[in-house]
């Protein structure tokens, strides 16, 4: 079937569709190749409500000799309205080595909320692991949740206004899911992007907009779990396997046109 969204449309399938079937349009160019694509951000989390807006994210494959000529293909192709990231594979693994939050939700989402999943998209799950390492894990959630906390100890003693005080309650609740799933990730080497008691964040953040001092003893708490346990990740991502698979789509995508 086809899940289309304003000026955009993307081919979805209940099952594996074959390489190069998934075609999505950002802004006003289409975007072929899609290998995996799907519905990221609060509504993945169960933090979504009613005025929220849904994010998508995904990686397509550029034609293999497009990347040798003297005007390389664009790495991202980002759009609002509706708003979608799609990166180009190589660059999407770099990110996913680095460790970003973001992009590795891609690869743990549940099945239902893959709009576009092809056969190269499920190599790229299964060796999902191969990107991970218990030091970048730790640098970049903890990274991303000291950055939110940052802003919201500039919000001085919660006496702002009302769209201020939201922004703040959205900081607070992304800190919090950032450090849990963080560790997750650390401590078993899985995710689970799909919060298990969105309540619970919801409470936090409110919370923390009438008092943002309220978010440091859970930063603090997280901070100290990851500098008591080990965690299972290896020291370095396998970047072997991560290659493997790459080489693998520069095949499948020369010549240019298959």
């Amino acid at each position: 079937m086809t899940i289309t969204d304003g000026d955009s449309a993307t081919e979805a399938t209940g099952a594996r569709a074959p390489d190069g079937s998934g075609v999505a349009t950002a802004g006003a160019a289409p975007v072929r190749h899609v290998l995996l694509s799907g519905i990221v951000g609060s509504t993945a989390y169960g933090l979504a409500h009613q005025d929220s807006d849904i994010d998508r994210l995904g990686l397509f494959a550029a034609p293999t000799e497009e990347l040798h000529g003297l005007h390389p293909p664009r790495q991202s192709h980002v759009t609002t309205h509706p708003d979608r990231t799609l990166h180009e594979a190589a660059k999407w693994c770099r990110l996913a080595l680095g460790g970003n939050p973001t992009v590795m939700e891609l690869v743990w989402l549940p099945d239902e909320l893959y709009e576009v999943r092809t056969e190269t998209g499920d190599e790229l799950i299964g060796i999902r692991g191969s990107f991970l390492s218990g030091q970048r894990v730790r640098d970049a959630y903890l990274g991303y949740a000291v950055q939110q906390f940052r802003r919201l100890e500039r919000r001085a003693d919660g006496s702002f206004s009302a769209d201020t005080r939201r922004r703040t309650a959205k900081h607070a609740r992304h800190l919090k899911r950032l450090c849990h799933q963080g560790y997750e990730l650390y401590r078993t080497g899985r995710l689970t992007v799909r919060l298990d008691d969105p309540e619970a964040f919801r409470r936090f953040g409110e919370e923390v907009a009438a008092d943002p001092e309220a978010a440091r003893p859970l930063l603090r708490h997280f901070e100290e779990a990851f500098d008591a346990h080990p965690g299972v990740l290896p020291r370095e991502p396998d970047e072997r396997a991560v290659e493997a698979w790459l080489r693998g789509v520069r095949r499948r995508f020369y010549p240019a046109g298959e």
